[in-house]
């Protein structure tokens, strides 16, 4: 994709990783809109970065999409660039995980994560194929591909989004539309609840190695431990996993 001269819209963009990927994209020379469902958030990241537009849209409600995808094009009509970022991770084990009464809570997890993001995907895509240049970039994980059990529903939504870009890849790709998947690593992030990360990459550093691979025209961006999980071999996940599990299984028991 081009880095330049687009108008973006990325979701769950005022924080974090999307934070990141938004100060990058209005220094390559972007027009960058971030959504998320906390105004103050949203307010602290333009006081931080001036020429951000942002926006409060909550994912989750199948209406707020839609009235989102309506205000975007209605007042951007350029836009030609989707980020689907926004995601949430919830630890716990499902021997203590009270789904009878509580399901809505793990619910929201596969609402956010895989339902929004598709859902998004689908209303942009036909948009998107009339533009010149459009990008459609959803963020999975390195857990799309070698599972974290103590996150199991987190991880099992990111390996559908997986699926769903590859999937959506091929059905655009006689289109202007380039689909392109991020799959990070652990990053030094509040995912999951503050102090869970902090022994992961820097969200700068990341971030850089992310643009470099799209520089690099790359589909398909890992970084870090993730750029080896994106090929294991099946014996190989199988290890990795049992190995991951054991070693952060203490944090749900």
């Amino acid at each position: 994709m081009k880095l330049s001269g687009n108008t973006i819209l990325i979701t769950g963009g005022s924080t974090g990783i999307g934070l990141a990927f938004a100060e990058r994209f209005l220094r390559y020379g972007n027009k960058v809109i971030v959504t998320g469902r906390r105004e103050l958030v949203l307010q602290q990241a333009k006081e931080k970065f001036p020429n951000l537009i942002t926006h409060v849209s909550d994912l989750n409600d199948e209406s707020g999409r839609v009235a989102l995808f309506d205000w975007i094009t209605s007042n951007y009509p350029e836009v030609n660039v989707l980020v689907n970022n926004a995601g949430i991770q919830q630890r716990f084990h499902l021997l203590k995980a009270d789904a009878r009464d509580n399901w809505r809570y793990f619910n929201s997890e596969i609402t956010t994560n895989i339902e929004a993001p598709i859902h998004l995907s689908m209303l942009f895509a036909p948009y998107f194929a009339t533009k010149e240049e459009a990008a459609i970039i959803n963020v999975t994980s390195g857990l799309a591909f070698t599972p974290a059990a103590i996150a199991p529903i987190y991880s099992a939504t990111k390996a559908a989004l997986h699926s769903f870009t590859m999937s959506l890849r091929h059905q655009l790709s006689n289109t202007s539309v380039k689909v392109i998947e991020v799959a990070p690593p652990a990053v030094n992030t509040d995912l999951g609840g503050a102090g869970l990360h902090t022994q992961g990459e820097t969200v700068d550093d990341f971030a850089d190695g992310i643009f470099k691979g799209l520089e690099e025209g790359k589909e398909e961006i890992g970084y870090g431990t993730s750029v080896n999980r994106l090929r294991m071999s099946r014996d190989e996940i199988d290890e990795y996993v049992a190995k991951m599990y054991h070693a952060m299984k203490n944090s749900i028991e």
